[in-house]
C-alpha cells in the first residue's frame, strides 16, 4: 500500500530574493493513540532527524507520564548551551489508516508552535519514503514484514 500526501505550502514573512516568497514542507496528518485515548497532529517527515519527537504536552493529553519514559539527550543545528531531553515511549502511531506500534519520544525543550518530527527510528523504519520536490509531493510505502 502507498500512501500520498502533498506537501504544505508556507508564505514567507519576508519574501526572499533567493528562496522566493513561500516554502513546502513534507507535513502529514497523523495521529497518535494509547490504549485510552488518541490524538490527531502534523508532522514534519524529516530524514535527517534520528528519531520521532513530539511536544510533552502532546504525551501528557494522551495521559502518558512524559517524564517516567526512557531519557535520551539529544541536539541540532542550533547552538545551545545544553543537549535537550526527550522520554520515549512505545505508542501507537496511525498514517493513513495504516497502524503500527513504535517508539516515540515527548520533550519539553522544543518549540509549542513546533511540528512534531517524524524520523528515522518510529517512522522510517516503517515505511519506505519517497520525496518529490518538484511534484510537492512524499510518498510512504509500508516496509515489508
Amino acid at each position: 500500500m502507498t500512501l500520498k500526501f502533498d506537501y504544505v505550502k508556507f508564505q514567507r514573512p519576508v519574501k526572499s530574493k533567493v528562496l522566493g516568497p513561500s516554502a513546502i514542507w513534507p507535513i502529514i496528518d497523523i495521529e497518535l493513540a494509547t490504549d485510552t485515548k488518541s490524538l490527531r497532529y502534523s508532522a514534519l517527515v524529516d530524514s535527517g532527524a534520528d528519531f520521532c519527537i513530539f511536544d510533552a504536552e502532546i504525551g501528557e493529553n494522551l495521559g502518558i507520564d512524559v517524564r517516567s519514559g526512557h531519557k535520551e539527550l539529544f541536539g541540532g543545528i542550533q547552538k545551545i548551551d545544553k543537549q535537550a531531553e526527550a522520554f520515549f515511549h512505545p505508542i501507537q502511531l496511525i498514517v493513513g489508516g495504516k497502524k503500527s506500534y513504535t517508539m516515540v519520544s515527548f520533550s519539553y525543550d522544543i518549540g509549542k508552535s513546533a511540528f512534531g518530527v517524524l524520523g528515522q527510528v518510529g517512522f522510517f523504519d516503517l515505511f519506505i519514503v519517497k520525496f518529490d520536490f518538484k511534484k510537492e509531493r512524499v510518498e510512504l510505502t509500508e516496509r515489508p514484514a
